[in-house]
């Protein structure tokens, strides 16, 4: 525990880097922004490493604060989860949902707001993790799941096939040569550590196992590979259904078009003891009716 970073600069980081400004974080956090600047020095020199680039009075995060920044952040939920819920004490109106971070903030989250609405009187948790929660060891009502649909002794329900796509920022699409698969072996592309096997398939079956997947970044998370693909750091083979929002706003482009093999989905899952629990029907009935009418599958 004493490797542990203090508490205290960890969050001036997250506020920080969430508003890439001092004074802004400064204001959140009702500190000065000196203070601000102090916390994020202690971090630094705890950690050996810069987080933060400065110029001008402006700032903004390195390559190695864009890769704390998703893990800091989902640490701080789940203290701040865990610590509501002892506060709070357990409720038989209360779903607990585990899910992974990219799925949640791409995909789940910006649609949570109508199960509200329809359900006020259900207080709704939220778990972001990439570690799948153990039913048997924590409160964890439901989860969302990415895989081929079959965990023993749970009830899946498949919500959406994954839509494989390579995306990167506009700035990395204009300055590289990037319009056709074989371009892909000079690319540098981004790998996220569990998917690794998917990643191989799919370029084997492109006819380019030749590539070194990984001879590039590699990330823990799809969140943090994103957040590297939307700063420029290279190419991310991701899910379409979860980066939707930053194609749209022109955060991401997809290079080229191409066919990806598709093999993972997206599933809500729970024991099979929990199939009649009334807090998990109604948010059973909602994400089914959610994915088929609004999800893209």
């Amino acid at each position: 525990m004493n490797r542990l970073p203090p508490l205290n600069a960890v969050r001036t980081f997250e506020a920080a880097a969430r508003h890439e400004s001092f004074n802004r974080a400064a204001e959140e956090l009702h500190v000065t922004p000196s203070a601000v600047s102090h916390q994020i020095r202690s971090l630094e020199n705890f950690l050996g490493a810069k987080l933060f680039t400065r110029r001008a009075g402006k700032v903004a995060l390195n390559s190695t604060g864009r890769g704390y920044l998703p893990v800091v952040r989902d640490a701080l939920g789940q203290i701040e989860q865990a610590s509501e819920r002892i506060v709070r004490g357990s409720s038989i109106d209360t779903l607990t949902i585990s899910v992974a971070p990219a799925f949640a903030y791409g995909w789940f989250l910006p649609r949570l707001t109508k199960f509200q609405i329809i359900y006020p009187d259900m207080e709704v948790r939220i778990i972001t993790s990439v570690a799948q929660a153990d039913f048997s060891d924590t409160d964890v009502d439901v989860a969302l799941r990415t895989g081929l649909g079959m965990w023993p002794g749970l009830v899946s329900h498949q919500l959406l096939m994954e839509k494989p796509i390579l995306v990167c920022s506009p700035d990395y699409a204009k300055g590289r040569s990037v319009r056709r698969l074989a371009d892909l072996r000079t690319a540098t592309l981004l790998l996220v550590i569990p998917r690794v096997k998917q990643c191989q398939h799919w370029l084997a079956s492109a006819g380019l196992g030749d590539i070194d997947v990984e001879s590039g970044p590699r990330f823990s998370t799809t969140a943090a590979a994103i957040e590297a693909a939307v700063s420029g750091v290279g190419i991310s083979i991701t899910d379409r259904n979860i980066v939707e929002a930053h194609l749209r706003d022109g955060r991401l482009v997809t290079p080229f078009n191409t066919e990806i093999p598709r093999e993972y989905g997206y599933y809500l899952v729970y024991p099979e003891s929990r199939a009649d629990d009334a807090r998990v029907q109604p948010f059973r009935d909602w994400i089914l009716s959610e994915a088929r009418d609004g999800g893209g599958a």
